[in-house]
């Protein structure tokens, strides 16, 4: 066994602190108080020493049904499940920038196609009006084999662009992985949080729970019929327990 974990399953702090307060309790019961001792002090101590052992027997009786368990349980989802919110958040995050990014290096390119495109074409409106002079068809006809050949070099560097955005896309399975993950995370929480609450709610509203909610959630429902199978039938068990 480790030697921070005691024979009792607590940690030495935690066994140090219930010690001390039966330890006090012990003292106040066999030494005759001070007669100036405030009256408030006297309450104060009192109080603390009845929610110390109220501690200690709730500490107990959750170790011995093993429910400490489901809590430790509980409390390391917590941080585990701002972890991967975390990764998520980094994914779609790194998505978006290459997404941005790839738009910012095709969308020139598709300005200039089309602006140099509509001049060509206005030109070549105006030869066949018979509106442009021979130098200025000659000039014409030089242009318009420039742009032809940068198009396959500008529509090629378009594609490429367009496919990092595709390829941005892939973080949509990872995150899917991880969300799923995080959803089946939170149904373990959800049971072992109702089924404490069930356990440990008065007889009175307990016996006014019906079967069904008694049993307590349960992640595979195969072959059970008397378990909680939706959220509604959750929020039922919720209503009557008063919560």
């Amino acid at each position: 066994m480790p030697d921070h974990i005691l024979d009792s399953g607590d940690s030495p702090d935690l066994e140090a602190l219930f010690d001390s307060i039966a330890s006090q309790q012990k003292e106040s019961a066999s030494d005759d108080a001070p007669a100036a001792q405030a009256t408030g002090n006297a309450h104060n101590e009192e109080m603390y020493e009845q929610i110390g052992q109220i501690t200690r027997k709730m500490h107990n009786t959750l170790r011995d049904m093993g429910y400490d368990k489901s809590l430790e349980r509980v409390a390391d989802a917590i941080p585990d499940a701002r972890d991967r919110l975390s990764y998520i958040a980094s994914l779609t995050k790194s998505a978006a920038d290459r997404v941005l990014n790839a738009i910012d290096v095709a969308q020139p390119l598709q300005d200039q196609l089309g602006s140099n495109s509509k001049s060509l074409s206005e030109r070549w409106n105006l030869l066949y009006a018979n509106q442009l002079s021979v130098e200025e068809f000659k000039q014409l006809a030089n242009d318009t084999r420039q742009y032809l050949n940068q198009v396959p070099d500008q529509t090629h560097e378009t594609n490429t662009q367009l496919l990092e955005i595709v390829m941005a896309q892939d973080f949509q399975d990872l995150t899917g992985q991880v969300i799923k993950k995080m959803m089946d995370m939170f149904k373990t929480i959800e049971a072992e949080m109702l089924n404490l609450l069930v356990e440990f709610s008065p007889e009175h509203k307990k016996g006014a729970l019906d079967s069904s909610l008694l049993n307590g959630p349960a992640i595979n429902q195969e072959g059970n019929p008397d378990v909680m199978s939706s959220q509604q039938q959750v929020d039922d068990l919720l209503d009557s327990l008063g919560f």
